[in-house]
């Protein structure tokens, strides 16, 4: 029974990883969560993770993992290049490697604290085409995982098939629609809550809520 094991989130402090640690909380008996420092942008994404587990009274982790920005320089770790998408190509704010490595390392922390059970919030459906939200991926790396470290580990993905309105619908079932709209930072400007509305991440969780609330909306005049 899940309820009897211990788990560790990776964690952004965004929408999708707050909804994932939100989902944890509810099946498994003890959560943690990992943070990484990797030379974003914007510093508040590492404090914006921090206070959302202390006020959910979650253990915090951050790792280091800064020579990510000297490997794969990208619009995420560098402040002198614009965020773009260009047609048929990956976002420049695409870090080579970066849940490969993110997963690994959690990995590592889950079997020194005691857990098995690994939940990122990695997406196969609004994705963009990074190759590493698959879900081949993560299975490929659960049992490479499993194997180098001789563990029993599980990577959950509990938002794999969902879209953006279906995580709102998720968040809203757990009972924290509202936290992850004002509490999380999904913006690449770094601006907390509803964000920017200008930059790609803005205009994909403004779609999804605002789709999910009309969908809402309609079941409850149905």
């Amino acid at each position: 029974m899940l309820q009897h094991e211990k788990a560790v989130v990776v964690f952004s402090g965004g929408q999708d990883s707050t909804t994932c640690l939100f989902w944890a909380l509810k099946q498994f008996r003890e959560v943690e969560v990992v943070t990484f420092n990797y030379g974003q942008r914007h510093k508040q994404e590492i404090e914006c993770a921090r206070g959302i587990a202390d006020e959910l009274g979650v253990k915090f982790h951050l790792l280091d993992m800064g020579l990510l920005s000297q490997l794969s320089p990208n619009a995420l770790t560098r402040h002198d290049m614009d965020i773009v998408h260009e047609d048929g190509e990956l976002p420049n704010t695409f870090v080579e490697g970066r849940n490969h490595l993110f997963l690994s390392f959690a990995a590592v922390l889950a079997k020194g604290v005691g857990a098995r059970h690994i939940i990122t919030g990695v997406c196969e459906t609004d994705f963009s085409g990074y190759p590493d939200c698959r879900d081949a991926f993560v299975k490929s790396l659960n049992v490479t995982l499993n194997l180098a470290m001789d563990h029993n580990f599980v990577i959950h993905t509990p938002l794999m098939w969902l879209d953006k309105a279906a995580t709102w619908q998720l968040a809203d079932e757990l009972g924290a629609f509202d936290y992850i709209r004002e509490r999380t930072l999904t913006c690449y400007n770094g601006v907390i809550g509803d964000g920017c509305g200008e930059c790609p991440a803005c205009k994909l969780r403004l779609a999804g809520m605002e789709a999910y609330l009309q969908t809402r909306a309609k079941g409850a005049t149905s």
